[in-house]
């Protein structure tokens, strides 16, 4: 157990040992819990956290290439414009 104390931008540094044995890279999340805080380490790939998640047979950039031809056939069923204005 350690206690840490805030700096004057209410920041707040987590201890070296810590963030080794938990493997904590840049980014973590921390979750309200009422009266106490969770921290969850988040990977540097978000996408790794679905890593074994599903059971699916098809490669990622399959998956992600169907997904989004799914949504603009649904956004021209809404009649949305489906031409990127960038």
């Amino acid at each position: 157990m350690s206690i840490l104390e805030l700096d004057s931008k209410g920041r707040l540094t987590l201890p070296k040992q810590i963030r080794e044995s938990l493997q904590i890279g840049r980014k973590i999340l921390i979750i309200n819990a009422g009266d106490h805080l969770k921290i969850i380490p988040l990977p540097s790939n978000p996408l790794q956290i679905l890593h074994g998640a599903f059971n699916v047979k098809k490669p990622f950039k399959e998956l992600r290439k169907q997904a989004e031809q799914t949504a603009e056939n649904e956004a021209r069923r809404e009649g949305a414009d489906t031409e990127c204005p960038c």
